[in-house]
């Protein structure tokens, strides 16, 4: 059950990002209430998780999974470029996170 309160905290954070940019700097009542909700959802539930879940893991998994979702947001939504760079960056962090996660487990 961590696992699932984890994804969907998540899931809550990246939705959260998504909308930043439509706050216009928390100058927009709806966008930043949604925003501020997805943040304080995803910190709620990211403190469930870690009950079970090993903090280091768990924002392993958090930081990652996040920044992966929102780069891939950020090209399909945003027209943000995705050069090599980016695509390698991203590559190292997927990385990072499978060996943390593999270290949490001995």
């Amino acid at each position: 059950m961590a696992y699932v309160l984890l994804g969907i905290a998540i899931a809550a954070e990246v939705l959260a990002t998504s909308l930043l940019k439509t706050t216009a700097g928390f100058t927009r009542l709806g966008p930043t209430v949604a925003c501020l909700g997805g943040y304080l959802l995803a910190f709620i539930l990211l403190a469930q998780a870690v009950k079970e879940i090993p903090v280091g893991v768990a924002y392993a998994l958090w930081s990652g999974l996040g920044t992966a979702t929102i780069v891939a947001i950020g090209a399909v939504f945003l027209d943000e470029p995705v050069g090599l760079a980016k695509l390698a960056g991203i590559a190292l962090i997927i990385a990072g996170v499978v060996i943390v996660n593999l270290a949490g487990e001995h």
